[in-house]
């Protein structure tokens, strides 16, 4: 586990907050307020309504143009720290390398040039072995991120709770649990967004997390997709039912969209959502052993009290309700 240390006596901080209107960035804006830093969240102008949050000072503006970030977003005042949960929202190519990385540049740049000494990142634990376009975007960023002088924390999660939730609804309609394989090919140790929102605001003051790479998930045990339906079907006392899913169907299906996507160019973004979706259907979300070969729940570090248990009791009763991405691949 990863308790947050009293490292330091607390004095708040000014953080200036970037990928805010996503649900990890909401809980994050949360958490921050909650210790008592002062935070300035930097969005586009159609987002402002979604950091609706008491307590955070909301300015819009274009994280691509240094000019606007400068002008509209620092406005040449004092910050202790640099947030970003940004994150591309398809995954595919140009968007990837528009967002994950080159924006992240240009965030980086900027924050320098303020006199910020801090930058805390967002990343994902799958850069580990990276074999699509947006992992070669991130990847590209955090080796920029070392390089650049500040104090810097690069917070690579396993899967989030939102990204495992879609097939509640179907099987509390009496449909089977789609699992690709047997549904033991992979592993991960989900975490929830205010579990990892507390990580993340812990990063400012604790420096075990600083000028450090750190893979972490919730707590318990990691989970197989087998496992997490049999957890559904328990709720809802009904005998487990499951239908599996050829991962090489998805190999094919990007094999074909990418031939067709040399001629019909929005194909080839389709082939690309295909690949991402056999690389989470064959990976787990866990730290890789390299020397080993292998994936290792043991070396996982974990976090947090929220259990996906919990979550998924809240969805079946109907009191919370799954925010998914377009990764999401059921």
């Amino acid at each position: 586990m990863h308790p947050l240390k009293e490292s330091e006596p607390f004095r708040p901080r000014r953080v200036f907050m970037v990928g805010a209107t996503g649900t990890i960035g909401r809980a994050t804006v949360r958490a921050f307020l909650r210790e008592g830093h002062d935070v300035v969240c930097f969005v586009r102008a159609r987002a402002t309504g979604a950091v609706d949050i008491p307590g955070a000072i909301v300015r819009t503006g274009d994280v691509t143009d240094p000019a606007s970030l400068a002008r509209d977003g620092l406005c040449g005042e004092q910050f202790d720290a640099v947030v970003s949960c940004m994150a591309s929202r398809t995954g595919a190519p140009d968007d990837a390398w528009a967002v994950d990385h080159r924006a992240q540049l240009t965030l980086l740049a900027a924050a320098q040039s303020a006199g910020v000494a801090q930058f805390v990142l967002l990343s994902a634990i799958c850069v580990q072995k990276p074999r699509l376009a947006f992992q070669h975007a991130k990847l590209a960023f955090e080796t920029a991120l070392r390089q650049s002088g500040l104090t810097w924390s690069i917070v690579r999660p396993t899967a989030f709770f939102k990204s495992i939730s879609g097939q509640v609804e179907r099987v509390k309609q009496g449909k089977p649990f789609l699992v690709f394989g047997d549904g033991t090919l992979t592993a991960c140790k989900p975490i929830s967004d205010n579990d990892l929102a507390e990580y993340i605001v812990g990063c400012l003051s604790d420096p075990d997390r600083q000028h450090r790479v750190l893979p972490i998930g919730g707590p318990g045990r990691a989970s197989t997709p087998r496992e997490q339906g049999a957890q559904i079907f328990a709720l809802l006392g009904r005998e487990p039912r499951f239908k599996q899913v050829p991962p090489s169907l998805l190999r094919v299906i990007a094999a074909v969209l990418g031939a067709l996507g040399r001629v019909i160019p929005p194909l080839a973004a389709k082939a690309e959502f295909a690949r991402i979706g056999h690389y989470y259907a064959t990976e787990s979300m866990l730290v890789w052993d390299d020397v080993n070969q292998r994936y290792d729940a043991e070396a996982t570090p974990s976090t947090g009290r929220d259990t996906l248990a919990d979550y998924y009791a809240q969805l079946v009763r109907g009191e919370s309700s799954a925010e998914r991405g377009e990764h999401a691949v059921f």
